[in-house]
């Protein structure tokens, strides 16, 4: 088992380089990027600066930068490389722990990553642990009360809940209960005047802007999971060996927990490390509706600014994590299923 987790490990080397020479490739060749930007903000101001104070259509059209600037701008940028140059120039860097800096910021990328992890990994553990500690037990009810009143009224309330996007969802709710109700805040992390509470005031203020994200989060991977366990359940249930073991007088409760349900989890531990790595890395759409500054809001606006130094930064850490999520998704199977063998 060991030789083939090394195996694995020493394959994030070659699946790290194609997934980040893909989009660093495509960031070179999409328009809009830091020299475009700064084109377009030196024509404004030089159509500002026109006569009484509007410029004129043809001002418009105008260069407003040299040809020398714009290799200059080239240059600093390191567009003036061609592609694999300059990314293996990138990964040179990165390998020696620098990211870059922002070309939007001029932040160094990795503080600015730094700064925002906190917070993802905040609602990313609380989703994890909500996700599982009711996805599981929701699915073991459904699958021994299957065909029921509970599990047709569950089972329509939680598609209805697939039906809508988690970022839907949190629009919908702030807007009846942020704004209508004003039972919770509108977006945020903490509130303006965090710093004067006291430490039970903190702790309160903290836990409401904690809710409605936290729902929004769960929505997403709260249907695939439930049925997964239901299903899975269901089927090691109908099984011989749990039939046999009923057969033999083990009672129901038993059978179910002491042998259906180990093997049950296998499906749902393949999917535990992917999971990990997307709740950590943020949801790039629930953390701009609720203004949550992390992971997710960040990459969110450094891809409509083209600021692809931030771009790239953030797919190292969600690359890594989603890889290493493999890995730990293999650990799990084999702790919950001792018949798998690593060779």
């Amino acid at each position: 088992m060991t030789a083939y987790f090394i195996r694995r490990l020493l394959l994030i080397i070659p699946t790290f380089i194609g997934i980040t020479i893909m989009v660093f490739i495509i960031t070179r060749l999409v328009p809009g990027g830091p020299i475009e930007r700064m084109i377009a903000q030196a024509r404004q101001q030089h159509v500002i600066s026109g006569a009484g104070g509007y410029g004129s259509a043809g001002d418009q059209q105008d260069q407003p930068l040299s040809e020398e600037q714009i290799e200059e701008l080239k240059k600093y940028y390191g567009f003036d490389k061609p592609i694999l140059v300059s990314y293996f120039f990138w990964l040179g860097k990165v390998l020696t722990g620098d990211l870059g800096v922002s070309t939007r910021y001029y932040d160094p990328v990795w503080s600015m990553i730094r700064d925002k992890i906190p917070i993802s990994l905040y609602f990313g553990i609380i989703t994890l642990i909500l996700t599982y500690g009711i996805c599981i037990p929701l699915g073991i009810a459904k699958a021994i009360k299957h065909k029921t009143f509970f599990d047709n009224i569950s089972s329509i309330v939680i598609f209805i809940g697939y039906a809508i996007p988690g970022w839907v969802v949190g629009i919908l709710m702030l807007m009846l209960f942020a704004s209508h109700w004003d039972i919770f805040p509108l977006g945020g992390f903490v509130s303006g005047d965090f710093e004067d509470f006291t430490i039970l005031q903190k702790t309160g203020d903290i836990i409401r802007h904690t809710i409605l994200p936290s729902i929004a989060y769960l929505v997403g991977a709260f249907t695939v999971l439930t049925f997964l366990m239901k299903n899975t359940l269901m089927d090691n249930l109908a099984s011989d060996y749990v039939r046999t073991a009923i057969a033999k007088g083990l009672p129901f409760k038993k059978a179910v927990f002491r042998h259906a349900f180990r093997n049950s989890l296998i499906p749902i531990a393949t999917s535990f490390g992917n999971n990990i790595s997307i709740f950590l890395t943020g949801s790039f759409l629930i953390e701009k509706v609720f203004n949550i500054d992390g992971m997710g809001l960040l990459g969110y606006e450094s891809i409509v600014e083209r600021d692809y130094p931030v771009v790239m930064g953030i797919l190292v850490i969600s690359s890594l994590l989603f890889m290493i999520g493999n890995i730990l998704s293999d650990i799990c199977v084999a702790i919950v299923d001792p018949r798998v063998k690593f060779e």
